[in-house]
């Protein structure tokens, strides 16, 4: 997944790049305001200008996020590889292979922050939970497409998948990847279909 931003002068843009890196390789408690200022070479007035809180700063990365991650990469991704309706389900193994082969995977940030965020009321914490719905919808839209009697709970189980692969591959499983693209392959076979 290619994170780099062209460069830019705005330092809106500057201060949403800084924190998109920070917060996607080591989390959101954990960085502060402090080093996204000495990151993104911004004044702390200009950040608060910008961004009235730490709050509404990581609402923007992850929204950046889900369009970069999700939209820009692993739909255009999967969609580049295959026309087939059940490839496109596989080809989201194969598209998570090389990142997971990547020496600055970082698993999913909607989970990462999410669980960093336990209370059920948080804005963050709602934030993530939505855009890994929407990640269910993109794949609720293929499953459709392949014919799956019922896409949303293929979806729902489809997602269970690809998450445990992000994990294992968190844990050191270089193959993740490949483990779950053969479990989905079964998966498919058995899969009742519409019509």
């Amino acid at each position: 997944m290619d994170r780099s931003s062209p460069a830019t002068t705005d330092a809106g843009e500057r201060i949403l790049d800084a924190a998109y890196t920070l917060f996607c390789r080591r989390g959101v408690n954990i960085v502060g305001i402090d080093e996204i200022i000495a990151t993104s070479g911004v004044a702390r007035q200009t950040l608060y200008r910008r961004f009235n809180s730490k709050q509404d700063l990581v609402l923007a990365v992850l929204a950046r996020r889900e369009k970069l991650w999700l939209r820009s990469w692993l739909q255009a991704e999967v969609e580049r590889r295959t026309t087939d309706p059940d490839g496109r389900l596989l080809a989201i193994f194969e598209v998570f292979d090389g990142w997971f082969r990547r020496s600055d995977f970082e698993g999913c940030a909607f989970i990462n922050v999410m669980l960093e965020h336990p209370d059920q009321d948080d804005p963050i914490r709602r934030a993530c939970v939505g855009y890994l719905a929407d990640i269910r919808v993109l794949l609720a839209t293929l499953a459709a497409d392949a014919g799956i009697a019922d896409p949303d709970d293929f979806a729902r189980r489809w997602h269970i998948l690809m998450k445990g692969s992000i994990v294992s591959a968190g844990e050191g499983d270089a193959d993740a990847a490949l483990r779950a693209r053969a479990v989905g392959s079964l998966v498919l076979e058995r899969e009742p279909r519409s019509g």
